[in-house]
């Protein structure tokens, strides 16, 4: 009979609750054993057979699970991490995975000397979009890619007497450290590191705490990388703009996975992931506009690889290289924006 793996979650927010569970609920491979979260009826209202607990540390001393999801405030990520893989326990880690570089190393050196897999979500290499985009650049369909733009923006203006953590300032809040994984993730994933980092991180909406809005730029020798976000953009239609030496490729909305979850649909339903026609993108090609139909989104391969991974010892998805590669462009955005230079990705 095949091993089925114990799963805990930290933190039972928009992450654990409707990106997770639904996932891990109807994976056959994977039980949801127990919950910590300061929001037990909404465990219990998910699923009552799983267990709840309120603090993180009962959860770690449960002998019985083998993977935990870090699913709570960005801040606590890096110690609720250690802790489990400390105590034995496989984990991913929501984004960002950690705070800098250095304390991305450590954490993956601490997976490594235990044996354990510590690995990072990152659900939107399997977005709808990104998959299309994926197929268009494989097939050459604009040609040789001279200019890639994406965006996620939002129009979050600050709620008046918000209490929620993500309005409040502290270390490791605000737009480039919720929205930027997704973004920079999907760039390197298709360029690979780049040469240089320039970056602005700044404040733009009213009352704001936390930096909102970012542009970065990425230094290829042979394509211009741009990505943007921005949490007061009323009009937040566009998402990607590619153009290569043979055509232009445009696309607009978001992938639908994520608004079906928070109407508690299940992600093993029938034409899961299948992208209304009116978000498709348009390929400008010898003269011509052609809508193309894109490619179906579906999370459910992250899971699966994550069980090979554990259980047979598969390379994961998100590697150790992809983490860190990640968390130096974060820092170097950072730098950048401080600084207003352009930074050399190479230590």
């Amino acid at each position: 009979m095949a091993r089925v793996i114990q799963v805990g979650l930290v933190g039972f927010g928009l992450s654990g609750r409707y990106f997770h569970s639904p996932f891990l609920s109807v994976n056959p491979r994977f039980h949801l054993k127990k919950i910590a979260s300061s929001r037990p009826e909404a465990v219990r209202q998910f699923d009552p057979s799983i267990d709840w607990v309120a603090t993180a540390d009962e959860l770690f001393a449960d002998e019985s699970i083998d993977l935990v999801f870090i699913c709570s405030p960005n801040e606590t990520h890096v110690d609720y991490a250690r802790k489990a893989l400390e105590h034995g326990k496989n984990v991913v880690v929501e984004k960002p995975f950690a705070l800098s570089e250095r304390e991305a190393v450590e954490l993956l050196e601490l997976a490594q000397r235990k044996g354990l897999l510590a690995t990072a979500y990152q659900n939107r290499r399997w977005d709808s979009d990104f998959l299309t985009i994926k197929r268009l650049l494989a097939e050459s369909a604009l040609g040789t890619l001279i200019d890639y733009e994406c965006r996620y923006d939002r129009y979050s203006p600050v709620p008046p007497d918000s209490q929620s953590w993500k309005e409040q300032p502290g270390a490791g809040r605000g737009n480039l450290y919720n929205l930027g994984p997704h973004l920079l993730d999907q760039a390197l994933q298709l360029f690979g590191k780049p040469d240089t980092v320039q970056a602005t991180v700044r404040i733009i909406r009213p009352n704001s705490h936390v930096p909102d809005y970012f542009d970065i730029k990425l230094g290829y020798a042979d394509k211009i990388v741009r990505l943007e976000s921005s949490l007061m953009t009323y009009h937040n239609q566009l998402r990607y703009s590619l153009h290569g030496s043979e055509g232009s490729f445009i696309k607009g909305g978001l992938d639908a996975q994520e608004e079906r979850l928070r109407v508690n649909q299940l992600p093993d339903q029938a034409n899961w992931g299948a992208e209304p026609e009116d978000r498709w993108g348009t390929l400008y090609r010898n003269g011509q506009a052609n809508v193309i139909e894109s490619d179906p989104g579906n999370y459910t391969p992250f899971y699966d690889n994550l069980y090979e991974a554990i259980v047979n010892g598969a390379e994961p998805a998100v590697t150790p290289a992809d983490i860190q590669q990640l968390a130096r462009v974060i820092d170097l955005a950072q730098e950048s924006s401080q600084t207003q230079r352009t930074l050399a990705f190479s230590s």
